[in-house]
């Protein structure tokens, strides 16, 4: 096994955190400092800054929650309202990406850290899908705007779908996730987000779940899910 696959399984570094932790020389492989793509064979120790590292071997588990508002998407548990408090699993798991605290709907939960590190690459341009309610009228001058791209955090944002709902409501399809993103977004073009529900995360959508509960995803997700992201 590669030693990023191995350190991501551990649920601990992501294989990103695996390449700057190999280049600074941190990593030891039987304790010879790891080189770039070393495999590590059945029997082998492997240390990070001198402690040993094992793969969780643990049942993987993939949820989806309905995230209500008020519940920040953070595993510190010294945070008031954090998403793995909020869940009480009795395994440790992890939330994929973030849905800030005052936006409500769909993210994904688990302890398998290398699809986390799959789904998290900009570059796969996976698509999450959102209700957003404003302060005032939707118009088509707007939601061509928004959908041309918008000026934010020193870059400009990709193209993306959007569609009028209602007065005050649209929809919006993103391949990106900056920083608040949508909300800067309508912010730029002079409208303020009143509501923010995030309803899809590619194929994976809310759909009968009420908000506050969460369910595993079904084998036929998963199935989906994987070959995606192999993709």
């Amino acid at each position: 096994m590669r030693i990023n696959k191995y350190i991501s399984e551990t649920g601990v570094y992501p294989r990103r955190e695996t390449n700057r932790l190999i280049a600074a020389g941190r990593i030891t492989i039987n304790g010879m400092v790891c080189t770039p793509g070393a495999s590590v064979e059945p029997g082998d120790t492997v240390a990070v800054d001198g402690i040993t590292v094992t793969p969780d071997r643990e049942e993987r588990v993939y949820l989806a929650l309905n995230k209500p508002v008020g519940i920040t998407c953070t595993a510190a548990r010294h945070v008031e309202g954090n998403i793995v408090d909020y869940i009480n699993y009795p395994s440790r798991i992890f939330a994929v990406g973030r849905l800030d605290k005052h936006s409500e709907g769909l993210i994904l939960l688990t302890n398998d850290g290398s699809i986390v590190n799959r789904m998290m690459r900009s570059e796969h341009s996976h698509e999450k899908e959102y209700r957003v309610s404003v302060d005032k009228p939707v118009t088509e001058d707007f939601l061509a705007e928004m959908s041309a791209g918008v000026d934010i955090l020193e870059t400009r944002t990709k193209p993306c779908l959007t569609r009028r709902i209602s007065d005050q409501e649209f929809m919006i399809i993103l391949t990106q996730g900056l920083n608040l993103q949508i909300r800067r977004m309508c912010k730029a073009l002079g409208y303020r987000v009143l509501r923010l529900e995030r309803i899809r995360i590619m194929h994976i959508t809310l759909s009968g779940l009420p908000q506050g509960q969460w369910r595993r995803l079904t084998e036929e997700e998963l199935a989906e899910l994987h070959a995606r992201l192999e993709g």
